[in-house]
């Protein structure tokens, strides 16, 4: 490979006058002006749309009367104010009177007094409710009513109250779908009402941090003008409509998983952009009950409440455990970590159970029916009881303010076992294991894809699938994708009967099925291990772990303080009261050997004999090490800790711990240290489980460094899983290994069993490993079924480290460690490795304390972070590779780019359906971003849009877009061309406007949302531009030229220090590869003349690269590329 002549001249800041444009070879302010003014003569008669126009004004205006307000915040403001932030009370309201409530004319009516009783005696049994803060139920007013309801609504109910004539109130239940009336139902549906209104205004306050409403009749069916399904008031948009106007909230999200739609809760909020309503039902291509249109996944919302209705659709029955966490990871958990509310309200129906006859937030209401329950005959779904422990326990990752809101459930043993095991989530206990989980159904990746695609144009979130076209001619690239086909199916019938059946109206199971769920409940009960450990959290630290420490390099960044901070973070933040401590010992040689060989260890013994300056010396054998004649005690303590934690967590005195140790351990390798690091603490932690008999211990590594030394440990064992989220830079960053990257799965037994998430970029934050988390992570994991969690606890991905470069928050730490709690049962230790800036890991693992200790983690809300591209790519490449190994990451599907569906048809009780802005309104829908979460969905018109381009209010014609000083106005003077009515002119010609930049940039601000196309800046400085030379007269930058590694001529760049040409990364990478060998920077694409450095890691765009652009830009059009740079010095 040759490099330039020393006698070439060489390239400078200085030296930028030795550019050359085209002729005139001399060019001034005003040559270079006219030469721009005959370019755009090229485009004479080129007129803007007259929309674009004006939409552009309205956006300078916008622009121009806007105040910017910058908020400037300490990196740890959030985890400062966590201080005094400690897990709070779980209230509970309930009231036994509402077990009056039943049907007078039908006593197999499934919803029956005992539908509240069976939950209460079973929370009692398990010591709940004694646990929990209760309150008096209250009977919400008229006023609080008719907020939501129409007052006739009221004033019907008042005219039953007391009124015992069986035959009227059978006779007005019928007017009504599947309702019935007691002379107490009046008093008690206000008693339901009130009492969640007062559980709501009490989470909110701050009196309880969450807590759960067992409350009769239930509510989400009931509408705004009439009863519907066995409710009358509707509990849960009551509440919130309260928490929005009395409490102030803005952002609410109500998750529905009662097994039939709440059609009334969605109806109510449709157009309210201050609620999200999500909800998963039974619905069977319209065929299941309510049989609404409007519970399919097309209805996302009208007006600025557009993509705040989320409906999924189960179209068969028998959903599993699995089905639902893929809900979770796939939909939910994405979205409400974007949306951020600030309270969550659980409309918490258990009729998916099994056996049921039927299937940043500010606050979460949950509407819990529990009819998609085991056993439940009217939701025939198979969910176990403690999949809803699991379910709630994500959503409290997600924001701390909890409301958990009896709704259905028909199976009694069902659906006590599940809302108790709900209140128990609540009080702060790790959901239990669940039970071996089946491959997600082809029928919930259908809808979990569907509901992706409508929802991807309003969310960042929805980023992970590709898309593939659908019209035009057939995209050579769609070839080779997996296809989804959206479509919409309608089977059910809404007509309304004149009258509703108020007797025999529901399912019934034979003694056979009922014989078969109580069976499966009671081996539920039997192998789910509710057990309590003395202690949450173990926490172990010692002093002799201080004394390795780098004599001759007193500043090193592993240093005894990184320990020593955090346990004094902990002991400011009152934690080490609260934590059981546990004393620290030394691995025995035994332990240390079942990872590292006799000769690593006798290595390390004759450390303590050996003098210091040969210790020094000696480290230059190693990678990235440092040695101290007490290196071993400190090491082998680091050892005994960790194993001691383990001890701790399998006898059940602890249930979680937390491990201060260092020297860290996770890049030692069986024969020899590196990376700072001498003994494999987590190695030999999770390798001491399996000893003790466990099948299957889950290892995770968020260190920013890939634990290269971990991964060779295990990587042949199929009783522990590697996974580790780390930077990798393709392989140039540290530990600099091949064996970083995606493609390294494990060999033999452990093939699958080693997944590796690489970062390709520095800077990576929250929004990254949330995704992480969410896409790969938790589905993997939970199909692992672990029975212990061990974590590589690095902190130098943390915000601040000087060697991580990342900017993951402490909370962030937190919020992943409380998701960790959710798999073994809460049987989760971390183990401290990396971290380099010792006031972000004190904090960071400070954060991870609370989180085990189940205190609520803040976040601060940032509507505008989204995940970056690189990390998408990094994430579509590992879910590839390990797709064959884990039925979980089945949900890669490419979705169509173009909008598909048809308006959604209208739907009894949805109305004004003549003022919805439908899907079909591409532009406005596809650019509403995260930034409409932040202000109003309605604002998010194109000039909202435009809002953010520089456009100056001189250009009115569309095409300057503010690039020029002259005050020229577009000539208006010139008659019209007549034109046909297809708009072409006489002759038949296309004599449409020329599209403008403006123009482009709105048809295709579709692809810019889905990633498929980047708005890029690029610098306009780059440090490597000094290392350029003059380009030789016979160099020739030309299309076709074949990548000097391979056949490849199309998506080729030629590296502007040598003149080589390679292919692109996403082809087979030989141009990345010539930059590892040789260290050269810039590269220029001969697809689109675009320059970017391999090291500063960006594109860049200088006059210095004229030169270049222009040669390629001469062979590939046959004329000089036009000078586009502002500057006021001469060209010589």
């Amino acid at each position: 490979m040759s490099t330039p002549p020393p006698q070439q001249p060489r390239r400078s800041a200085g030296d930028s006058k030795k550019v050359t444009p085209p002729a005139p070879s001399v060019m001034t302010r005003n040559s270079v002006r006219k030469a721009k003014i005959q370019t755009r003569a090229m485009s004479a008669g080129a007129k803007p749309s007259a929309s674009v126009v004006a939409a552009k004004q309205k956006a300078q205006q916008k622009k121009k009367h806007n105040n910017i307000d910058m908020e400037l915040r300490d990196h740890y403001q959030t985890a400062m104010d966590s201080k005094t932030k400690v897990k709070g009370p779980t209230g509970v309201v309930t009231e036994p009177r509402m077990a009056e409530h039943r049907c007078l004319w039908d006593d197999k009516y499934p919803e029956c007094p005992e539908r509240l009783t069976s939950v209460i005696e079973r929370c009692h049994e398990l010591n709940l409710i004694e646990q929990c803060v209760q309150f008096a139920p209250r009977a919400a007013t008229k006023e609080e009513l008719c907020t939501l309801h129409s007052p006739s609504v009221y004033d019907m109910m008042e005219q039953t109250h007391q009124n015992n004539d069986i035959d009227y109130l059978e006779e007005l239940s019928s007017k009504y779908d599947a309702v019935y009336i007691h002379p107490s139902t009046h008093e008690l549906a206000l008693l339901a009402a009130g009492s969640t209104i007062e559980l709501v205004d009490r989470v909110v306050s701050g009196e309880v941090q969450n807590g759960a409403a067992l409350v009769r009749p239930p509510g989400h069916h009931a509408m705004r003008a009439e009863p519907c399904g066995y409710c009358f008031y509707n509990n849960v948009a009551l509440a919130a409509k309260h928490a929005i106007d009395k409490r102030g909230l803005n952002r609410i999200l109500i998750v529905d998983w009662d097994v039939h739609h709440g059609q009334a809760t969605q109806q109510m909020f449709y157009h309210d952009p201050r609620v999200v309503y999500f909800s998963i039902h039974r619905y069977e291509h319209g065929s299941f009950w309510p049989n609404l249109r409007q519970s399919n996944f097309n209805y996302v919302g009208v007006g600025a409440g557009r993509g705040y209705n989320f409906n999924v659709p189960l179209n068969k029955t028998g959903m599993k455990d699995a089905d639902y966490l893929a809900i979770w990871h796939q939909l939910l958990l994405p979205m409400a970590l974007e949306y951020q509310p600030e309270l969550i309200i659980i409309s918490a129906g258990y009729d998916a159970a099994i056996g049921c006859p039927e299937f940043s937030p500010q606050l979460v209401i949950v509407s819990a029916g529990y009819d998609s329950a085991l056993g439940d005959e009217k939701g025939e779904m198979e969910l176990t009881p403690a999949c809803y422990a699991h379910l709630l326990h994500m959503l409290m990752a997600v924001c701390s303010r909890v409301c958990v809101v009896l709704e259905g459930g028909y199976w009694l043993q069902s659906l006590a076992e599940g809302a108790a095991l709900t209140l128990r989530t609540l009080l702060g206990h790790a959901p239990p294991a669940l039970d071996q989980l089946s491959e997600p159904s082809d029928e919930i990746r259908e809808s979990i894809l569907n509901c992706i695609y409508v929802q991807k144009p309003f969310w960042n979130c929805y980023k992970f699938q590709p898309t593939y076209t659908c019209t035009g001619a057939p995209n050579v690239c769609d070839e080779h994708k997996i296809k989804h086909t959206v479509t919409v199916r309608w089977e059910g019938d809404e007509t309304r009967p004149e009258r509703f059946l108020t007797r025999d109206c529901y399912p019934l199971q034979d003694d056979a099925t009922k014989r078969r769920n109580d069976e499966r409940l009671n081996y539920l009960r039997t192998v789910t291990d509710l057990t309590i450990p003395q202690h949450a959290v173990g926490y172990i630290y010692d002093q002799a772990m201080l004394k390795h420490k780098n004599i001759c390099e007193p500043g090193h960044v592993e240093c005894p303080e990184r320990i020593l901070r955090i346990h004094e973070r902990h002991r400011d933040y009152g934690l080490l009261q609260r934590v059981h401590e546990l004393a620290a010992r030394r691995a025995t040689d035994e332990e240390i050997l079942a990872v590292h060989t006799h000769e690593h260890l006798d290595r390390l013994k004759e450390l303590a004999t050996t003098k210091l300056r040969d210790l020094n010396s000696q480290k230059n054998a190693y990678d990235s090490v440092y040695f101290h004649p007490d290196s071993l005690e400190s090491a082998s303590t680091a050892v005994g800790c960790v194993l001691q934690m383990v001890d701790a967590v399998l006898t059940g005195a602890v249930r979680s711990g937390v491990c201060v140790v260092r020297p860290p351990g996770h890049h030692a390798d069986a024969r020899a240290p590196s990376g700072f690091c001498l003994l494999n603490n987590a190695a030999a932690a999770a390798r001491a489980a399996t000893v003790r008999g466990l099948q299957r211990v889950l290892l995770l590594d968020w260190d920013v460094h890939h634990g290269n030394g971990t991964q060779r440990i295990t990587y042949d064992d199929d009783k522990i899983m590697y996974m580790s989220i780390h930077r990798y830079d393709n392989g140039s960053f540290f530990p600099n290994s091949k064996d970083a990257d995606y493609d390294a799965v494990g060999i033999g037994k452990g093939e699958g069993f080693n997944l590796n998430i690489p970062w390709n970029k520095r800077g990576m934050g929250d929004a990254e490993y949330m995704a992480a988390f969410t896409q790969v992570i938790l589905p993997v994991a939970y199909e692992y079924k672990p029975q212990l969690v061990i974590v590589s606890a690095g902190f130098d991905a943390c915000v601040g480290d000087p060697l991580g470069g990342c900017k993951v928050t402490p909370e962030c730490y937190g919020r992943m460690t409380h998701l960790l709690r959710g798999l073994a049962g809460g049987r989760v230790i971390l183990c401290l490795e990396g971290g380099y800036n010792i006031t972000s890991i004190s904090y960071a693992m400070t954060m991870c304390t609370k989180a085990l200790l189940g205190d609520p983690i803040n976040h601060h809300y940032d509507p505008k972070t989204v995940c970056h591209w690189s990390a998408i790519d990094s994430i579509h490449d590992v879910i590839k590779t390990h797709q064959k190994y884990w039925k979980s990451l089945k949900f890669q599907l490419a979705l169509p780019s173009e909008n598909v569906l048809k308006p959604p048809a209208p739907s009894r009780g949805l109305t004004p359906f003549d003022k919805m802005v439908t899907l079909m309104d591409t532009l406005d829908l596809s650019t509403k971003s995260i930034d409409s979460k932040s202000t109003s969905p309605s604002d998010t018109s194109l000039e909202a849009s435009l809002a953010n381009l520089s456009l100056d209010k001189k250009c009115s014609d569309g095409i300057h877009c503010g690039t020029d000083d002259e005050d020229e106005k577009p000539d208006t003077s010139k008659p019209k061309e007549n034109k046909s009515s297809d708009g072409k002119d006489e002759q038949g010609s296309s004599s449409g406007e020329k599209t403008t930049l403006v123009d482009y940039l709105a048809k295709n601000m579709q692809a810019i949302v889905d990633g498929e196309m980047f708005a890029v800046i690029p610098l306009q400085w780059c440090p490597h531009l000094e290392s350029l030379y003059a380009i030789p007269s016979d160099v020739k930058f030309e299309q076709g030229v074949k990548c000097i590694d391979c056949d490849h001529t199309e998506e080729n760049w030629v590296c502007l220090h040598c003149y080589v040409t390679a292919c692109a990364r996403s082809i087979n990478g030989h141009m990345q590869a010539h930059h590892a060998s040789t260290g050269h920077a810039l590269v220029l694409s001969l697809v689109d003349l675009s320059v970017w450095c391999n090291i500063c890691d960006a594109y860049v765009d200088n006059a210095l690269l004229y030169d270049a652009k222009n040669n390629a830009h001469k062979h590939k059009f046959g004329e000089d590329m036009p000078w586009c740079y502002k500057t006021d010095i001469q060209m010589q």
